[in-house]
């Protein structure tokens, strides 16, 4: 793994380096003291995995640097820093940091960050890797012979279950309207290729809604079964955002609660809930918002990363 080190304080980036290094972690690519010394095409073309960097600096902070290269740079982001503002650290998490170790260094919790970093990348790698091999072993004509819905329907929703389950709602009400919602999207793709950008929540729910009552439907039919889509789903995404955070109360490292919630929810919404769980608050007392397209867009795109559609 090659790393890149971003702080400008001199110690904590040879404490750092030393770390990587006696470890076997990986190779120190780069260091820098500020973020205004960083873009995203440099460190795309040291080919850098991981990049670790301060949220505090002189004239460049961590979270308007990761902004800025964050376009071009695919690699995995760690955040460092003596700061404790829930809100700036709820900011970092939204911009796609991993993970945010605190100062004043500890080793133990560098190592323990870095691997589990590690791990993902090589998990990621993986999937790819295999995902090639089997786009390698199907011939062009084969591919061709099948009809393409009824197989990137297979493919989505056996992902999109999958999925579910790990976030704890595939038993929900709501978990068929999100896997018709999957497949729905994919026809979309096929059709737009995303040009247009993501399809409005209220056109997906629109088309689940015809897709389930037919030709025949009455407008009061349909808005009524729009209004009870859209609230299974709620449910379930209400739900799932309840299963992840007790997780995350139980063990802040569970691996299932690193691995969706800042993906699904925004970190806010899950450090109060956390917070409600813990004092075992009321929900009728400011409720946890819930942003159901972001939870859509993350579903269906992690759903392909899982299984890739077929060109």
């Amino acid at each position: 793994m090659l790393f890149y080190i971003t702080d400008d304080d001199e110690a904590v980036r040879s404490m750092l380096s030393q770390i990587i290094e006696d470890e076997d972690l990986g190779e120190v690519a780069g260091e820098a003291e500020d973020g205004s010394l960083l873009n995203g095409p440099m460190l795309l073309l040291k080919n850098i995995d991981i990049l670790l960097i301060d949220l505090l600096m002189p004239v460049q902070d961590g979270i308007e640097t990761i902004r800025q290269i964050k376009p071009a740079f695919k690699g995995k982001t760690i955040m460092i820093s003596q700061v404790e503002s829930k809100e700036l650290i709820g900011e970092a998490y939204s911009l796609g940091i991993e993970y945010y170790i605190t100062k004043p260094i500890n080793r133990i919790e560098v190592i323990t960050v870095i691997r589990k970093v590690i791990e993902r990348i090589r998990l990621e790698r993986s999937i790819q890797d295999i995902q090639k091999s089997l786009h390698n072993v199907l011939s062009f004509d084969q591919v061709k012979e099948r009809h393409d819905l009824p197989h990137n329907k297979k493919n989505i929703r056996t992902s999109g279950q999958f999925l579910l389950s790990e976030l704890g709602i595939a038993g929900e009400n709501g978990s068929k309207d999100l896997l018709d919602i999957l497949d729905y999207l994919v026809q979309y793709e096929q059709e737009h290729m995303l040009e247009k950008g993501f399809p409005p929540l209220k056109e997906i729910f629109l088309n689940l809604a015809k897709r389930k009552l037919g030709a025949t439907q009455t407008e009061q039919e349909l808005k009524k079964e729009i209004k009870a889509s859209e609230q299974r789903v709620r449910r379930a995404i209400y739900q799932s955002l309840n299963h992840l955070a007790s997780l995350g109360l139980t063990d802040f490292s569970n691996l299932k609660f690193e691995s969706y919630a800042s993906k699904f929810f925004d970190f806010t919404s899950v450090r109060k809930k956390m917070t409600d769980l813990k004092h075992d608050s009321k929900p009728t007392s400011s409720p946890t918002r819930i942003n159901t397209k972001k939870f859509i867009q993350v579903l269906y795109f992690e759903a392909k990363l899982l299984y890739s559609e077929p060109n």
